[in-house]
């Protein structure tokens, strides 16, 4: 999973770069998508029971988290596009768009936690959640190296 974490993690980059096509950024998030799939079944211990459920609920999962993430990558995009002339206005507005993205992540993870839970064994749901947590982890740390601090004087 490591490995396969860095790689994707890495590819994100590109959605953190200003000049990105939309295109790019769609076959960057479709190279995620697949490896961060890849990464959930190398950690998950599921029986042939809890198999379909799970992927059942994991696909819903992704299928939201993808709207979620578009709020991400709209504020990213926001950023760059007044980066060179930010406003104090501007600057509040971004930080309580990003608020409203970690609290809409956030209610996401907890919503499928649940969901989760009701087909597979609490510690193999808290592990999915780990995994995604990880998986969160590795993109943010990318996403710090790339996005600049706001110019102050």
């Amino acid at each position: 999973m490591k490995k396969s974490l860095l790689i994707f993690a890495a590819l994100i980059l590109s959605i953190a770069s200003f000049a990105q096509s939309n295109e790019y950024i769609e076959l960057t998030r479709s190279v995620l998508k697949t490896e961060t799939k890849a990464a959930i079944a190398g950690v998950m211990n599921l029986t042939e029971a809890q198999s379909a459920p799970f992927w059942d609920l994991y696909n819903e999962f992704e299928t939201q988290n993808y709207n979620v993430q578009n709020k991400r990558i709209a504020l990213i995009k926001d950023y760059a596009k007044n980066y060179e002339n930010l406003t104090d206005d501007k600057a509040n507005e971004l930080v309580n768009q990003y608020f409203a993205y970690k609290q809409e992540d956030l209610k996401l993870k907890k919503k499928y936690y649940k969901k989760i839970k009701k087909v597979v064994p609490a510690t193999e749901s808290a592990k999915f959640l780990q995994a995604i947590n990880k998986i969160d982890d590795l993109i943010n740390a990318e996403l710090a190296l790339d996005i600049p601090l706001i110019k102050t004087e």
